[in-house]
């Protein structure tokens, strides 16, 4: 399959275009066999995940081009509120935000396609995966000391060794980063141990990040020695080549998402990303093409251990009310930046 960096613009005719303006994370072109129609996906997650994904659909569709876009989370959401037509599929790990998108009328309702209900909402808003958040340790910070499989066990391991771990946490800066938003508001709405945890991390000077893939660079180089609240598939990913790093599902209860997909209302090719979210769909339940399955598939409500997902639903909107927002993100930064 043939694939290069989006360097030279202006050859796709894109130049005058205000996405060209954004300082994307990462930004790819996958071309069919005999390209005649342009795809445009906005996306959280990392190309390397949906590369294989991509190719697999343009073995059979070869008459389009794709478009792959990567911003954060957050940024995602308001690049695509700015310019709705300038995209045809959104995909996020922040389900709180896609369901708002969605419940703000930016969704393309697509009927008649197999899914199941709770994994869906209004035929307009499809979940494809199950990902929990994950602890991730360097192993090596560990070597002599017990694993903590908690978050009551990581406050203890904290409290413990101050010194060692000082400035050597890191988890989401939750002002910036979508999906850290929501792993925060379900971490603290099912559990009071949330916040002894950002205290504790506080107290040490934790790093924050905008990202799992920054802070999982972090844990191989041994700059910070614990991460919380990872993304799971991202930490697997790794940890397949890595020796150093070992994930931890907090056995208290760990938070379990749903990385959701959307057609733009706007799209220019509504047809093609229909196709493209019916690939994404089969492949993701099991399908065909198994070599494409580089993310986690998309599990029932109930987790191996017993967790329920966070659920599809209106609920999730709760904490992006304004004042319910800036509340919560005044209670985070007291308990996690401390000057």
């Amino acid at each position: 399959m043939r694939y290069f960096y989006l360097l030279a613009t202006v050859i796709f005719g894109l130049l005058a275009s205000p996405i060209m303006a954004v300082d994307w994370e990462d930004q790819r072109v996958f071309s069919g066999a005999s390209p005649s129609r342009v795809l445009r996906i906005l996306s959280s997650t990392d190309t390397a995940f949906f590369e294989p994904i991509i190719e697999s659909y343009l073995q059979d569709d070869p008459t389009v081009t794709v478009e792959y876009f990567v911003s954060s989370t957050s940024d995602l959401d308001t690049i695509f509120r700015q310019t709705p037509k300038a995209f045809d599929v959104v995909i996020s790990s922040a389900m709180d935000l896609q369901f708002k998108l969605t419940n703000d009328g930016y969704a393309m309702k697509v009927a008649n396609l197999p899914h199941p209900d709770w994994a869906q909402w209004q035929q307009s808003l499809f979940a494809f995966t199950t990902e929990p958040a994950a602890i991730v340790i360097n192993k090596n910070a560990f070597s002599a000391q017990p694993i903590p499989q908690s978050r009551q066990d990581l406050i203890l391991a904290l409290r413990a060794r101050p010194d060692f771990f000082r400035e050597r946490i890191g988890t989401y800066d939750v002002r910036k980063s979508g999906v850290g938003y929501l792993f925060a508001t379900q971490d603290a709405r099912l559990s009071e141990t949330y916040w002894r945890l950002m205290e504790v991390m506080g107290s040490l000077q934790a790093r924050l990040y905008c990202c799992s893939g920054d802070m999982i660079d972090d844990l191989e180089s041994g700059k910070i020695a614990v991460a919380y609240n990872v993304l799971g598939s991202y930490a697997a990913a790794r940890a397949k080549t890595s020796k150093t790093l070992e994930i931890i599902l907090p056995s208290d209860f760990p938070t379990t998402m749903m990385r959701t997909a959307l057609i733009s209302r706007a799209a220019q090719n509504p047809e093609k990303a229909k196709n493209f979210l019916r690939h994404l769909l089969t492949i993701q339940a099991g399908g065909a093409y198994e070599n494409a399955l580089t993310l986690p598939s998309l599990m029932s409500r109930q987790d191996p251990n017993g967790q329920s997902t966070i659920d599809l639903t209106p609920a999730l909107m709760t904490y992006l009310d304004d004042l319910k927002r800036a509340t919560f993100i005044q209670e985070w930064s007291n308990a996690i930046i401390q000057n």
